[in-house]
C-alpha cells in the first residue's frame, strides 16, 4: 500500500500547484492559498511516508 499512498501523494500535490497557478493566473487569492495548503498537506504525507519506509527498512526481520 506505500506506493498507491506516494503516488496519490504526489497526485495531490500536483494538482496543489496546479490548483495556486489558476489561483495566481485569475487573481483568486482564495484558490491560490487552498493551492499552497494542498501542497503542504501533500508534503506532510509524503514525509510520513518516508519515515513509514526508513522504519521497515531498519526494523529487524523475524528469523524464520
Amino acid at each position: 500500500m506505500g506506493l498507491e499512498d506516494k503516488i496519490k501523494n504526489k497526485r495531490d500535490e500536483v494538482k496543489g500547484a496546479a490548483k495556486e497557478q489558476v489561483g495566481k493566473d485569475t487573481d483568486d487569492r482564495k484558490l491560490e492559498s487552498e493551492g499552497k495548503t494542498d501542497q503542504a498537506k501533500s508534503n506532510l504525507k509524503q514525509a510520513g511516508e518516508k519515515v513509514k519506509d526508513a522504519f521497515r527498512k531498519d526494523w529487524p526481520k523475524p528469523d524464520t
